[in-house]
């Protein structure tokens, strides 16, 4: 039997448990990867980094590729919030204080499939990954990002 937690909206998983979450921000990233059809050998492999940063079991992981299951990108309308799903990826993804080059792609194109310019998502990312060297509070990456 199938569990139907899997097709519920997207936005639906952000609003419930910290691995729904992790789960959410899983399916845009492979849904990212996914766009032009096929998810390509290098693709995997930064999924297959994510999921075991993000803490995805082998269930989910495989749920979630399944070619039949497309989990569209979910942009929130207010900026805050949008801003904060951006947080709250990068903290997942930076705990344990790294990313590669290829990794650091693909938080830009989720920024991007967030509703960020190609430009602005570049230099979030960019400002993000030198603020979080060390450890802050949404409130101060929020002010720091509105500068």
């Amino acid at each position: 039997m199938r569990n139907k937690s899997y097709h519920m909206p997207i936005i639906d998983l952000y609003e419930h448990s910290e691995q729904r979450h992790n789960l959410a921000h899983f399916a845009t990233l492979a849904s990212l990867a996914a766009v032009d059809g096929e998810i390509s050998p290098e693709e995997k492999a930064i999924l297959d980094k994510f999921a075991f940063k993000l803490n995805i079991t082998d269930e989910e992981y495989k749920e979630v590729m399944k070619k039949e299951n497309k989990y569209p990108i979910e942009t929130p309308h207010s900026g805050e919030k949008r801003l904060k799903r951006l947080f709250e990826f990068f903290q997942m993804a930076f705990a344990d204080q790294s990313l590669d080059d290829d990794q650091n792609r693909m938080i830009e194109r989720y920024a991007i499939g967030l509703g960020y310019a190609p430009e602005t998502a570049e230099t979030l990312i960019q400002k993000t990954h030198d603020i979080f060297r060390g450890k802050i509070a949404f409130e101060d990456y929020q002010y720091l990002m509105e500068k």
